[in-house]
């Protein structure tokens, strides 16, 4: 099995809710993403993907958020901007763009950072 990954990053804004603390109150975090995807087998020329498409559907899914307040954004105008939401909902935006590329990888996994110390990851 292979794997590869690629990170992307943005700024934006949200506010917890239900959350106790100072989290509760608006404030923002510098993003980053990390997308890892896996496939049993490589292209013809030693590829499991093309790194740059990879990067292009995360650019175009993190223009919808990059420096917005997230609370005010689909989905996250109903479901809490958590980290782990963040991660859940990068997957569902990424996952048949990439599996439409046609290496044959998949999303093995998305990692979100909110600072340089603390993530959240979904894996399907």
């Amino acid at each position: 099995m292979f794997q590869v990954s690629v990170d992307e990053t943005f700024s934006a804004g949200h506010a917890l809710r239900g959350y106790k603390g100072k989290c509760e109150n608006p404030h923002g975090h510098n993003y980053k993403i990390r997308v890892t995807l896996e496939g049993p087998e490589l292209d013809s020329i030693g590829l499991l993907t093309d790194f740059t498409s990879v990067k292009r559907v995360l650019r175009e899914i993190i223009s919808g958020v990059d420096h917005k307040f997230l609370n005010d954004q689909a989905p996250f105008d109903v479901i809490n901007p958590s980290a782990e939401n963040i991660a859940k909902y990068f997957y569902d935006e990424t996952a048949g763009q990439v599996s439409g590329l046609g290496s044959g990888a998949r999303i093995s996994s998305i990692t979100v950072w909110e600072t340089d110390t603390t993530a959240a990851t979904y894996w399907p």
